[in-house]
């Protein structure tokens, strides 16, 4: 297994009106506000030539999502991943709690681990061009 975690995917948070968010972090901080979040592009340095921008996203959820669960946290962070399925495997053999399956979608793979203190962790192995 070479790399695990090549950088952050995202930032989710629970929030009681996520409209209202979105649009205070679009006027005041000048995010780029879509329907869901938004996306930040950047350039990954070990492949500055790639045909499409990495991103990383931003999202508030409404505070009753069960997206997060089993977490009761407030907030889930995504990190990427180079092979999700073969870090899944060896962190598996590592005794760390996977949660549910894989899910594939046109921009990626997704899973999910707990890490010791409760936080559910969303994994991402990225198809940037998928947006």
């Amino acid at each position: 297994m070479n790399k695990r975690v090549t950088g952050i995917g995202g930032v989710f948070f629970k929030t009681e009106d996520p409209k209202k968010m979105k649009e205070w972090y679009g006027k005041h901080l000048g995010f780029p506000i879509t329907e869901w979040g938004c996306s930040f592009e950047w350039r990954d340095l070990n492949n500055p030539n790639a045909k499409h921008p990495a991103t990383t996203t931003w999202s508030p959820f409404k505070s009753n999502t069960d997206y997060f669960q089993p977490s009761e946290k407030p907030y889930m962070f995504n990190y990427r991943v180079e092979n999700l399925r073969e870090l899944l495997a060896v962190l598996k053999e590592e005794g760390v709690t996977i949660v549910g399956e894989v899910q594939e979608f046109p921009y990626g793979k997704f899973g999910w681990i707990m890490d010791p203190e409760g936080n559910k962790i969303e994994l991402w192995e990225p198809i940037d061009d998928g947006f």
